[in-house]
């Protein structure tokens, strides 16, 4: 039996790095609201944990998903699970389910990974992995840059370079962990920016200090991220997964809303139709490219390291009249939004022909999470 859990915590928690963790109020509640959605891709025979059964129950009956075991807490001592499949590895997540007393196993000691794997997959999330496989996969068309700062210095030195530059924590989320940086400022004016995903929202503060925040994040994280400021001209994604055996599978395309760099829904449309939009800026010979190049790299980085779905970020960036694309802005190393979207293809079912398609979106609603499904 494989077990799916929705924990959706999962950035902030890896960014702690802590087994004793406590996720804020709004990741508690949306892992609460929404703890069903892996039903949208969980087996048959799988089990999916969540905090409330009879909520959850009332949730599906609403949809045509199908049914699956759901459970709670409270019955996991009583499972034998063979697999796990959560939203995203951390150590706060695996003590979680050892307090609950989960059997696992998988025939080689355990699903639950170990110590020394969840350091790796702590590690594999590290901004730089991002930023070591980016000159890999450039070509012709591409466009991307991004330096691990270790100093203040080092900073100084990249944005005096870049003359205007994004820096980001090495691990972050909800887009707080990101700053644009002016030539000169040390200190000064700030804004949170992300080119993401799923919440990344990042929220603005015109009298942040700068420098303290770039002191205090090389203090706790140990270094940060320098890039050039893009003209960004569309956000979008490829959804991938690893069998940790060293080979990468595609899974299709990502196409999100974004309004102030914060994640408001993805599209539900076929992989042609996808590509279709994607054609307007970029041309398909170098997405396909992309996407091979993507498989081949990483499959040899996550081998033995890493089991599971993931998404690499990408954008349509403008520079000097022509569009060029940055393959890899960076990489969720987790099952992300795009990954819904594309299980729920096969609730909705989309075809060529449709217009109109579908945007699923997650909005707060009455003092609960919805995940609402509407004609764009």
């Amino acid at each position: 039996m494989t077990l799916h859990i929705f924990n959706p915590e999962h950035d902030i928690a890896l960014a702690s790095g802590l087994a004793n963790f406590t996720a804020p109020h709004a990741g508690r509640q949306l892992r609460h609201d929404l703890g069903w959605l892996p039903v949208l891709w969980a087996s048959e025979d799988d089990a999916v944990l969540v905090e409330d059964v009879a909520a959850a129950r009332r949730a599906i009956a609403r949809r045509t998903v199908g049914t699956r075991l759901l459970v709670d807490g409270r019955v996991l001592s009583s499972l034998t699970v063979s697999h796990i499949e959560p939203w995203g590895w951390n150590a706060a997540l695996c003590a979680q389910l050892r307090r609950h007393g989960l059997k696992a196993t998988d025939g080689r000691g355990g699903a639950l990974p170990s110590a020394e794997q969840l350091q790796g997959i702590r590690e594999l999330s590290h901004r730089h992995t991002a930023a070591s496989i980016l000159p890999l996969l450039q070509t012709d068309g591409t466009i991307g840059e991004a330096i691990v700062c270790h100093s203040m210095e080092e900073v100084a030195e990249q944005v005096g370079r870049f003359g205007r530059a994004v820096v980001k924590a090495p691990w972050s989320s909800s887009g707080r962990g990101v700053r644009f940086i002016n030539d000169g400022c040390s200190g000064g004016k700030t804004a949170g920016h992300s080119e993401g995903e799923e919440g990344k929202n990042a929220g603005h503060s015109e009298d942040g200090n700068i420098a303290g925040w770039l002191r205090n994040t090389l203090q706790r994280q140990g270094a940060v991220m320098a890039e050039p400021y893009y003209n960004k001209v569309k956000d979008f994604g490829m959804e991938f997964y690893s069998d940790d055996e060293g080979h990468i599978s595609y899974q299709g395309l990502s196409l999100f809303h974004t309004s102030n760099g914060a994640y408001t829904g993805n599209i539900i449309a076929t992989e042609q139709a996808k590509r279709k939009v994607l054609s307007r800026y970029l041309p398909t010979l170098l997405l396909d490219e992309t996407q091979e190049r993507i498989c081949r790299v990483l499959g040899p980085v996550f081998k033995g390291r890493y089991r599971g779905p993931f998404g690499v970020d990408m954008m349509v960036v403008r520079k000097l009249d022509a569009n060029y694309l940055h393959p890899c802005v960076e990489i969720n190393l987790r099952r992300t939004m795009g990954h819904v979207a594309l299980a729920l293809n096969k609730v909705y079912n989309p075809t060529e022909d449709d217009e109109i398609k579908h945007v699923m979106r997650i909005n707060y609603i009455k003092n609960n999470y919805k995940l609402q499904i509407k004609r764009q």
